[in-house]
């Protein structure tokens, strides 16, 4: 079994590479150096952002 950081040849590595090339790297890392407090503060106001544009969308679809 491979653990982090280990390289491998197998035939997914093209694919992870593909799906490596889209990702920010430099957010996952602003994310890591924030504490778990931050960031659950940031999801919960992230969730209530969502909330709060769902109801925008439901009020504007309202007759």
């Amino acid at each position: 079994m491979n653990g982090p950081g280990c390289r491998t040849t197998s035939s997914r590595t093209p694919v992870i590479e593909l799906y490596k090339r889209d990702v920010d790297r430099t957010l996952i890392r602003e994310q890591l150096r924030r504490s778990v407090d931050e960031r659950v503060r940031n999801m919960i106001a992230a969730s209530r952002f969502a909330e709060a544009l769902r109801e925008a969308a439901r009020r504007r679809q309202a007759p």
